[in-house]
């Protein structure tokens, strides 16, 4: 089994997110011994965001040659597709910034949605080609959304849910600490939650894959 893990917070040890994809990476391997894992660090390794030169060369027009600047980001962008693709599981840290995901978050995503690669145009409309792996969102949240009347304002875990799922993917679960900012009770128990879920969650993937 290949895990491919992904954390994108900037908060560095203060990090939640990092605590819970670190731990639930940790439950994975010690159900899969043999797992091979794949770390990339976001926020201290960031992805460029997208340019004109950069979206030029990764949907490029015909006869279109990538200008030499901009070479090595299309090999950082092999990189990571490859990276993704090859997985079978896909744990994404993924705290909430300002009711979304870090940007350098969505720069990885905007790297990873390649036509031909994650999705496809056809008559019927776009379909998904990376399906067949497991995606675990690590979401941390300041506040509390699920459930709640401010829910509407969660562009975080629905736009991972919806971008995963245009590439395919449906097999996504939600490892969730909410309430993280609401003081140092308020954090450790939702932390400890969390914590409980990755467990349950890492022995619930084992019993379905084995």
């Amino acid at each position: 089994m290949k895990i491919l893990h992904i954390d994108s917070s900037s908060t560095g040890n203060a990090s939640v997110s990092r605590q819970l994809t670190a731990a639930l990476v940790r439950e994975l391997r010690d159900q899969n011994p043999a797992a091979e894992v794949i770390y990339r660090d976001l926020a201290a390794d960031a992805p460029g965001h997208l340019g004109g030169e950069l979206l030029q060369a990764l949907r490029p027009a015909p006869g279109h040659l990538a200008a030499e600047s901009v070479r090595e980001e299309l090999a950082l962008t092999d990189t990571m597709l490859d990276e993704f693709l090859t997985a079978d599981v896909v744990v994404v840290g993924a705290p909430m910034y300002n009711f979304s995901i870090p940007s350098q978050l969505k720069a990885w995503l905007d790297r990873l949605a390649q036509p031909g690669r994650t999705f496809r145009y056809t008559a019927s409309g776009p379909e998904g080609l990376a399906g067949g792996k497991k995606i675990f969102v690590v979401s941390s949240r300041g506040g509390m959304y699920a459930g709640t009347a401010l829910e509407s304002l969660d562009h975080q875990e629905s736009y991972l849910k919806t971008i995963f799922g245009f590439f395919g993917i449906t097999n996504v679960e939600v490892l969730r600490a909410e309430g993280v900012a609401m003081g140092p009770e308020g954090r450790d128990r939702a932390l400890e939650q969390a914590l409980s879920h990755a467990r349950a969650l890492a022995a619930d993937y084992e019993a379905v894959s084995a």
